[in-house]
């Protein structure tokens, strides 16, 4: 898909939870296209550094709009914390992975938990967490939270590749293990 298709479907989303959805997909495509690969093919790079990156500044750029919205409604604060505690897990993973031999078993068994972690973690937003939260933004906030996590997004993706939060992350696993 050519990158003005990709720009008019970003912008003809109708809302936040639309645009959501759309990464999403993306998202689910990708893995589907990572289950394909084998080994430490530059195939299987490509497309885990693509999925990487989309869905950590995607996770960023959500808690800072719709997340950052519905955690100061008393209806929906724990749907959006039990996100957010996700996010950072699956965030986890991804460092974890990058720490792993690509071709070996482990990476695998690795990649499969995130995989499943993470469907998981979008099919709850989207049959449960998006359904809640459209019962407290009306339509011309769930717009406008559609403009900012568009404008978001851009700074989240160079956030993600220039690894600025790694070293945090590193150190939640340590503590984590401890």
């Amino acid at each position: 898909m050519s990158y003005a298709i990709q720009q008019w479907r970003l912008i003809m989303a109708a809302d936040i939870f639309d645009r959501l959805k759309q990464d999403h997909d993306k998202h689910r495509d990708l893995i589907a296209q990572i289950c394909e690969t084998s080994g430490d093919s530059e195939e299987r790079r490509s497309l885990f550094e693509a999925y990487k990156v989309d869905a950590n500044a995607h996770a960023a750029a959500e808690e800072e709009t719709l997340y950052a919205t519905i955690m100061t409604m008393t209806d929906t604060r724990q749907d959006a914390q039990h996100s957010v505690k996700e996010h950072a897990d699956l965030g986890m993973l991804f460092v974890e992975l990058d720490e792993i031999e690509m071709s070996s078993s482990a990476w695998l068994t690795k990649f499969n938990t995130l995989a499943h972690d993470y469907v998981h973690h979008i099919d709850e937003e989207e049959e449960e967490k998006f359904p809640k939260a459209r019962e407290v933004i009306d339509k011309a906030k769930a717009v406008e939270l559609r403009d900012e996590f568009n404008a978001r997004k851009p700074e989240e993706i160079e956030r993600v590749e220039a690894e600025t939060d790694v070293p945090e992350i590193k150190k939640a696993i340590e503590e984590e293990a401890e």
